[in-house]
């Protein structure tokens, strides 16, 4: 039996199977909406009844928005729906690269959310930033959001800006797609930048002549930044073919509101490049600076013990107890020999000073 014949029938039977179907879904539904005329309707719907208002009305698209769903609730909406099994399989999978996938009645769009915490985060304080997934689909009559590791907040406001962008509702699934992956790009950028001043201070206090630097510090960053490097990189290709549908998927100006995004996106892969190799040159100055300290530690115990030395080795001659010690009996030399003491010792401190082992 097909999807539509599941939706459309007004006997006992569709009742009974949206019925079922809902309440297999919805622990993993976070949201659904229907929109007709670029306006959400008002009620509340599930991913049966929202799809059958949908068809009733012959227009708009619904959007169902989903949270970590199993395997169970995904084959319901497959089934409802009509996904194909790779998009199920792929709706199941955590972490994987930006990517599109092209059905012949759905696209896939996978994107992956950056969620940024300057404190860190709360079960890692050395975690500040955690990439999360968003799992796109898209079919004529709807949107499929699935997150993953991406905070409820995030998706929440992101979706609300979404709803208030008049163009992305009035273009339909499209200009949802389109929406979502704007917001998100351009919490890379925005993210990138406030990254960029946590760089700048980490120059700062590493080329500070009068200031010890922590290595790991810096070694922690270069790993957050790469986790955000694996989530921006990957996705220029994906956005390219996503830009090239044919326009019966991707209208014309939608392409050229993604032409926009790939342009922001572009300059985020950039700005987090250049990060990550001003971090790489960073550990390299601390490591030196950190071996230039060790050295100059060295040089200053070295120069201090040379300067004992001298009134050591003084000390230690007339100190063997030798019966004929001439100047032991002499009546100024105990002060002549502490003034030899004290000007080579002043000589000495003078030199290394000079030298700048002092």
């Amino acid at each position: 039996m097909s999807a539509v014949s599941k939706v459309t029938r007004t006997n006992g039977s569709s009742s009974s199977v949206g019925e079922t179907q809902s309440a297999a879904v919805s622990d993993a539904l976070r949201d659904c909406g229907v929109y007709i005329g670029g306006k959400r309707l008002p009620g509340t719907y599930d991913h049966f009844s929202g799809l059958s208002e949908v068809r009733n009305f012959g227009e708009g698209f619904t959007w169902l928005s989903l949270s970590r769903p199993n395997a169970t609730q995904m084959d319901a909406i497959a089934e409802l729906y009509g996904l194909d099994e790779l998009t199920v399989e792929d709706a199941l999978t955590n972490r994987q690269r930006p990517k599109i996938e092209i059905h012949d009645d759905h696209v896939v769009f996978v994107i992956r959310s950056i969620h940024y915490s300057p404190e860190g985060l709360a079960d890692d304080e050395n975690e500040i930033i955690r990439s999360g997934q968003l799992m796109i689909v898209i079919g004529q009559e709807y949107v499929i959001t699935i997150r993953m590791g991406m905070p409820s907040s995030d998706m929440q406001r992101i979706s609300a800006r979404v709803e208030n962008t008049t163009d992305a509702i009035d273009y339909g699934p499209a200009g949802v797609l389109w929406a979502l992956t704007d917001n998100l790009v351009d919490a890379y950028l925005r993210i990138a930048l406030q990254l960029e001043d946590r760089v700048e201070i980490m120059e700062d206090a590493v080329f500070e002549p009068n200031l010890v630097s922590d290595i790991e510090d810096i070694y922690i960053l270069k790993r957050e930044i790469l986790e955000m490097r694996h989530a921006i990189d990957p996705l220029t290709p994906a956005l390219r073919s996503l830009m090239n549908l044919r326009e019966d998927i991707m209208p014309k100006d939608v392409s050229r509101y993604l032409s926009d995004v790939l342009d922001h996106q572009l300059a985020a892969a950039d700005l987090v490049a250049g990060l990550d190799e001003r971090l790489s040159s960073l550990i390299d100055a601390a490591a030196v600076k950190i071996q230039l300290q060790q050295n100059q530690d060295m040089r200053t115990i070295s120069a201090y013990a040379a300067i004992l030395a001298v009134p050591t080795a003084l000390a230690g001659i007339y100190g063997m107890n030798f019966d004929r010690m001439p100047e032991l009996h002499w009546e100024y030399g105990y002060f002549i020999v502490l003034a030899i003491m004290f000007i080579i010792v002043a000589f000495l401190v003078w030199l290394l000073r000079r030298n700048k082992w002092l």
